[in-house]
């Protein structure tokens, strides 16, 4: 059930991407846990499924933080990927110009990025994987 969000708390923001759909969703620690604010998905188009892997892991987290950048904006947040290697996103010498974009663009916004298993990510993994024809 989806819960209002609380501006006293800090925000998760959990991503995905399969090769046809991306989803998040945002969350927040509540009293009894863990508990949705937003849930947000869409099919990725031609030119996306052309993607590679990080590229289409990365595509959700640009595209979730423009969407909830009301929430996001100038606070901190926790990033949950199930994709490894994006943890080390910052800290990485990248060479792929898309990502090197997207990367930059994230610069504004305050968060850490921690790594969940693809088990923990049943939200936005089961949003990146439906498709509505």
């Amino acid at each position: 059930m989806l819960r209002l969000p609380d501006s006293a708390k800090e925000f998760i923001l959990r991503t995905d991407a399969s090769d046809i759909a991306i989803g998040t969703v945002l969350l927040q620690d509540g009293s009894d846990g863990v508990h949705p604010i937003a849930y947000m998905s869409r099919k990725l188009n031609n030119a996306e499924r052309n993607y590679s892997v990080v590229e289409r892991e990365c595509l959700p987290i640009v595209w979730a933080i423009s969407k909830f950048q009301l929430c996001l904006y100038g606070r901190s947040f926790v990033l949950q990927t199930d994709h490894r290697p994006l943890v080390y996103l910052n800290q990485s010498k990248i060479t792929n110009a898309r990502v090197m974009k997207w990367a930059s663009a994230s610069q504004p916004y305050k968060f850490r990025t921690e790594s969940i298993r693809g088990s923990g990510n049943v939200g936005a993994d089961f949003l990146s994987r439906i498709t509505l024809e």
